[in-house]
């Protein structure tokens, strides 16, 4: 269709970097939320240009959901936008389906129109229960509540940045087609930070990263990955709601990315036997008055002592939360010793094996780095379970607990099992919310192989949460 007449929004990459900027220091800064609200519903009205306004919100296995309303009924129905969640996987009995969703209106993203169309901007929502507050199952709205909380209280800023890797494959939706291919074709074999200029995974980490910085990500480094095909786009530290909203969007550029370019970005964490897997690397601190409190040029590792408590708590409930840092059947192909797999309960500066290392760091720098986390779980849950235990979790009595023999799952029923008798699991989130997510886990882990095998199996990608859809889990 002729496109002449319309006269949507499209902004160059360095306005929208401006734009994107300015939202992140507000948000970075904590202005009040009406301030913004107010900021916000003004630059709408006003920006004739604009057609419509993308929703995201993440169910409780973490899979991203997106909805467009028009820009002039959302900003009459702002305070009124019901959605059925009987549809979304771990939220409402189809008995009870209608919920509300919130808008977080300081995690507000202006997009490139050359990827995400003309005339839209991206805004995440809050779910909200019948009963107007945040609903259980949302663990975005759980994750804020905890941070703005913890800050309210003691001071505290939570800080992360993650490094993804994924996979680039030939094909569109190939992982939608594995069950009938029942292999993954790469379009590189360049190997480790090796791939010439112009090729298909160059040109797809440099497109990837024009749109990150374009959004505000601050990128720092990017290059091909250790495995073929495979690549890793760093950028900057955030408060941790904003982390985890960029671990969301992040996927959601890459996949964007890679269909124009007629191919598929996959973020299983091990999609391909023998040759490394995807992880997740989380690093994290905790501030306080703009000052890192994990940073002490006496302690071990130039770690302070609230560092190695916090550390001492994760390895503590390391089994406990497994399943929520690895919360596929494919994750656990990634925790194998032969590939870097950080599977062991430990900490260590230098051993990658290790579940938690402590890399070298500064007064501005330091911080933890959890390192057995997949890249296909919740962010949300990632980033709550990671802070909340390592703040308000138990440390075991057991000696020399740094360095112990001990060992994550290497398959997602044990996993389960942890996971479900943990009374540490029911504290985090609930008795309710507990049950939901390990009977999702249990429905996919039913449907595959119990023994992993040599090879990736074809229910290992069909049901996974991610590639999901009603007509795949119908495919017995």
């Amino acid at each position: 269709m002729p496109t002449e007449l319309r006269n949507f929004l499209a902004l160059s990459y360095d306005e929208l970097e401006e734009l994107n900027l300015k939202a992140k220091e507000q948000r970075m800064k904590r202005v009040a939320i009406d301030k913004i609200q107010e900021e916000r519903l003004k630059y709408l009205t006003d920006e004739k240009r604009i057609k419509a306004v993308t929703v995201l919100f993440s169910d409780l296995e973490g899979r991203l959901h997106m909805l467009d309303y028009d820009k002039k009924f959302l900003l009459k129905s702002y305070d009124n936008l019901t959605f059925d969640g009987s549809s979304i996987r771990g939220f409402t009995a189809q008995r009870e389906s209608d919920l509300r969703l919130g808008i977080d209106w300081s995690a507000f993203y202006w997009a490139p129109a050359d990827v995400f169309g003309n005339g839209k901007v991206l805004v995440f929502g809050e779910v909200i229960d019948k009963g107007g507050t945040a609903y259980e199952a949302d663990i975005r709205s759980v994750l804020k509540g905890f941070a703005e909380e913890l800050h309210k209280k003691q001071g505290y800023t939570m800080n992360a940045a993650n490094e993804i890797e994924g996979f680039l494959f030939k094909g569109t939706d190939a992982e939608r087609r594995y069950h009938e291919t029942v292999k993954f074709e790469y379009v590189n074999t360049g190997g480790y930070y090796h791939s010439l200029p112009g090729d298909l995974l160059r040109t797809f980490i440099d497109t990837t990263a024009e749109v990150q910085r374009a959004m505000g990500f601050q990128n720092e480094k990017d290059h091909p990955e250790v495995a073929p095909s495979q690549f890793e786009i760093n950028y900057g530290y955030a408060e941790v709601v904003a982390a985890a909203d960029h671990i969301q969007l992040y996927k959601l550029i890459c996949r964007q990315v890679a269909t124009h370019m007629g191919l598929t970005a996959s973020f299983l964490p091990k999609p391909v036997v023998g040759v490394n897997g995807n992880g997740m690397h989380t690093n994290v601190s905790i501030s306080k008055n703009g000052k890192n409190l994990f940073w002490d040029p006496k302690g071990e590792e130039k770690l302070s002592k609230m560092g190695w408590e916090f550390v001492d708590r994760i390895l503590t409930h390391g089994n406990d939360i497994c399943l929520m840092l690895n919360a596929s059947v494919n994750a656990y192909r990634r925790l194998d010793p032969h590939f870097e797999a950080p599977n062991q309960l430990k900490a260590s500066p230098v051993d990658r094996g290790s579940m938690i290392r402590i890399p070298i760091g500064n007064e501005r720098s330091m911080r933890v780095e959890v390192r057995s986390v997949a890249p296909d779980a919740n962010p949300y849950m990632v980033m709550y379970s990671i802070f909340k235990t390592g703040l308000h979790g138990e440390t075991a009595k057991i000696k020399n607990l740094r360095q112990a023999q001990r060992y994550l799952p290497d398959n997602i029923y044990t996993a389960l099992e942890n996971f479900r008798k943990a009374t540490w699991t029911t504290q985090l989130l609930g008795g309710e919310v507990k049950g939901r997510y390990a009977d999702l886990k249990q429905a996919s882990a039913d449907r595959c192989p119990r023994l992993l095998g040599t090879f990736v199996k074809a229910p290992e990608v069909q049901y996974h949460h991610d590639v999901y859809n009603q007509f795949l889990w119908n495919l017995f």
